[in-house]
């Protein structure tokens, strides 16, 4: 092995010591691991769009950034129709949800900004963040208190900026959701902004999927992110907030600015997803169904629930969430363990998927198997 390599391979060693080295693995088993809550990924309708689109001339790579040639019609038009379709002035769209926080949070808060950001924020919020120049402090998960008085040490230390508070509306692997109405009430008394992550939320909670933010979308002070490799089952992330904000990141985000455009068909895709959405409620109400009953069987199972497709089995140790993930895998689910430094240290976890890919006879039988791979580890 070169000299130069030995370092790293020193580190992956230490991560298999920690049970904690990640390695890909194909999907197997019945599906409680995706994101694809709603079932599109695969749906014929999407399938049937994306043909069409190629067969009109709709080019799969954009050929440059959205500033040179790179700027499609079907770009411009799944901005118009994602604004119209979740309330706000003017909707643009990143190639990844990762670009999309990287591209806000690093832009739009300057310098002398205060922002707070919720402790379980994801990954690429705080890649933003630490790109950014604005201060960023974290506060205790869901805790509008926190903020206030976050806020009022950040005053009396002399900050006179604007402040930003930045939360994920459904968090990814607690299922829980964030108190929006007390946060837009802090924004507002405070003359700031508030920046909401609807990635697990979009499509799935709202008036029509609109997202668990939807009566907040078209304030000025309010930026909505919406994934679209999740419930709308394509790919990328658009941002959805005032044609000022978003006019700023076009001209300064260097995330936007440097980055081929997405896919055109992607776009086009997205757009039969939008329709779906709003001609198929069936959909959401199945996975409501579904999630009703994961629900009680997490609160028979485990004691607790958490009233989202996201039901997190909280297990402590890194080793133990591989055992019983392995386990749940041989007998056929497809259930991923979630270790440190995804999750915070000693809450290694089971991160149970519900999505419109499965049957109620498969969550039973997914809630059976995991009682008996609970006794059996604890014996």
């Amino acid at each position: 092995m070169l000299e130069q390599l030995a370092r790293y391979d020193t580190k992956l060693r230490q991560l298999e010591q920690k049970d904690r080295r990640r390695r890909l693995c194909a999907e197997a088993g019945v599906d409680f691991s995706s994101n694809d809550y709603l079932g599109l990924a695969a749906c014929p309708r999407l399938a049937a769009a994306t043909m069409a689109a190629l067969e009109r001339g709709v080019p799969l790579g954009a050929g440059g950034s959205r500033l040179l040639r790179g700027n499609h019609e079907e770009h411009e038009a799944l901005e118009a129709e994602a604004a119209a379709f979740f309330g706000s002035e003017r909707a643009l769209y990143f190639g990844s949800g990762y670009a999309a926080n990287l591209a806000v949070l690093s832009t739009l808060p300057q310098r002398g900004d205060l922002v707070l950001y919720d402790a379980l924020i994801h990954a690429s919020a705080h890649a933003g963040l630490k790109a950014g120049r604005a201060e960023a402090v974290a506060v205790r998960h869901n805790d509008a208190d926190a903020c206030e008085e976050a806020i009022r040490r950040w005053r009396q230390g002399g900050g006179i900026g604007t402040l930003w508070i930045v939360v994920e509306s459904l968090y990814s692997m607690d299922g829980d959701q964030a108190p929006l109405q007390d946060l837009m009430a802090i924004a507002d008394r405070h003359h700031g902004f508030l920046l909401v992550d609807e990635a697990h939320a979009s499509g799935v909670w709202g008036p029509g999927g609109r997202g668990l933010a939807a009566d907040l979308e078209g304030r000025e002070n309010v930026l909505v992110l919406h994934t679209c490799g999740k419930a709308l089952g394509v790919s990328g992330a658009v941002i959805a907030g005032s044609a000022i904000l978003l006019d700023y990141l076009v001209n300064h985000a260097k995330p936007f600015i440097y980055s081929t455009a997405p896919s055109p068909l992607q776009a086009a895709s997205l757009r039969e997803a939008l329709r779906i959405l709003r001609e198929e409620p069936e959909r959401r109400q199945r996975l409501h169904r579904l999630v009703r009953l994961a629900d009680g069987l997490s609160a028979g199972l485990l004691g607790a629930s958490s009233g989202s497709q996201i039901q997190p089995v909280v297990v402590g140790s890194n080793g133990r969430a591989v055992a019983l993930a392995e386990r749940l895998r041989r007998d056929g689910f497809d259930v991923r363990a979630i270790r440190p430094p995804t999750v915070p240290a000693g809450t290694a976890r089971l991160r149970i998927s519900i999505t419109c890919n499965v049957k109620e006879d498969d969550v039973r039988a997914l809630f059976d198997h995991l009682a008996a791979a609970l006794a059996e580890i604890s014996s």
